[in-house]
């Protein structure tokens, strides 16, 4: 997507600079238009750097493009952080002054605005009817937030953080193609106890689920996620009033949470690593090498937690139509034998769609990307992506739209 980044005279610019980093590795196209105030904070060879394109202040620059309006014309959307005091009255007003302004005024795209500014500013009758004014003529805001500003001072004012501008950003831009689905995706790695302390796991970040459920949300899904051992930093990208997070540990409990959540849902996302074989007998104490140590474990079978479910809907305990997709982590450097297991693994589990990635050191697990091919009614790879987990989650759920 085009998105144009717009910088005002604040000192907020600086949160603006990652905020432009984590739209860029989201795999967007950013050009950045600060205004001559906004460079006092953050210089152009950092935006330009950070953005990848030349960046300029001018509607002088590049005429023959006629770059002043093309930018409007040719965007997705328009965020504009930190949106001052004074640039809200000249966006309310409609001035076009700098590049910027005829910026806002070219374009027909959605506009969202990250307002920073002191608290009396804020409160100041004159911000708040701009304030009114915008939203009645459709333009987004995010915050501003309560906290510390600039000079010391504390309350409203604060410009929302670039990790939920981030997430406002995609919500924006997001078709709204799950309105009115109920889906629910299980994210992380359980966890089986082996004693009080020690227990048998997996590298699963639950990064690819969290981005499945933020985005079935942006999209207009009711989302239940539910997360094995996900870490709060994690878990940050799901804050949105339309997911419900259910922590779970063991494959037991992701089971149970599981099936409850199914009996309503649309949409089924397996993205967990949920343990194959848990520990037999689990000890109510730590077993030390005093009391003789630990030199096996017995192990037995866990829940095959997607087959119970896709058998579910053959006896009536899931909605009609229900989608069930599922994940197989594979370690074959070979394209062709991932693919194979998974057709067999679809076919076996009785799912719609079967996401198959690579997952070893520098792959899957623990990094920010994914690389996937997503097989579906005949063995058939219906999309594939590569890029970051919330590129694989917008592709694996174009896919279950398509299927619906």
């Amino acid at each position: 997507m085009n998105i144009v980044v717009g910088v005002t005279g604040g000192i907020a610019a600086y949160k603006t600079v990652h905020l432009v980093r984590l739209l860029t590795k989201a795999g967007h196209d950013i050009a950045v238009v600060p205004t001559e105030d906004a460079l006092r904070f953050v210089g152009l060879p950092t935006w330009e750097a950070i953005s990848r394109h030349p960046v300029t202040t001018s509607v002088h620059d590049d005429v023959a493009r006629v770059r002043h309006v093309a930018l409007g014309q040719n965007a997705d959307l328009v965020v504009v952080a930190p949106a001052t005091a004074n640039s809200i009255a000249k966006i309310t007003a409609g001035i076009a002054d700098d590049l910027l302004g005829t910026t806002l005024l070219a374009t027909e795209a959605p506009v969202l605005l990250a307002p920073a500014m002191h608290t009396e500013m804020w409160r100041n009758a004159a911000t708040q009817a701009n304030i009114a004014t915008l939203v009645s003529r459709g333009v987004h805001l995010i915050g501003p937030a309560e906290g510390e500003l600039a000079g010391g001072d504390s309350g409203p004012g604060r410009m929302a953080e670039p990790e939920q501008i981030l997430a406002a950003t995609l919500e924006l831009l997001a078709p709204r193609d799950l309105e009115g689905l109920r889906v629910v995706v299980s994210a992380g790695g359980t966890r089986e106890p082996i004693d009080p302390v020690r227990f048998l796991g997996n590298r699963s970040s639950g990064r690819q689920g969290v981005a499945l459920a933020a985005e079935a949300a942006a999209r207009g899904a009711a989302v239940t996620l539910v997360a094995a051992n996900v870490s709060r930093d994690v878990l940050g990208e799901a804050r949105h009033p339309s997911i419900r997070v259910v922590p779970v540990g063991t494959a037991a409990e992701l089971a149970a949470a599981m099936k409850h959540a199914s009996t309503e849902a649309d949409v089924v996302v397996m993205a967990a690593a949920v343990a194959d074989y848990r520990p037999a007998s689990v000890s109510d104490q730590k077993v030390t090498k005093e009391l003789g140590g630990l030199s096996s474990i017995e192990l037995v079978e866990t829940e095959d937690v997607v087959a119970a479910l896709s058998a579910a809907r053959g006896v009536g305990r899931a909605p009609a139509g229900q989608t069930i997709v599922a994940f197989a982590a594979e370690t074959s450097e070979s394209a062709d034998e991932r693919l194979d297991r998974a057709r067999r693994k679809r076919e076996r589990k009785g799912v719609e769609l079967l996401a198959v990635n690579l997952a070893n050191a520098g792959h899957g697990f623990e990094v920010g990307h994914n690389a996937v091919e997503i097989v579906g009614d005949g063995g058939t790879v219906v999309a594939s992506a590569d890029g970051t987990k919330r590129q694989v989650a917008q592709a694996i759920l174009d896919a279950v739209v398509a299927v619906r």
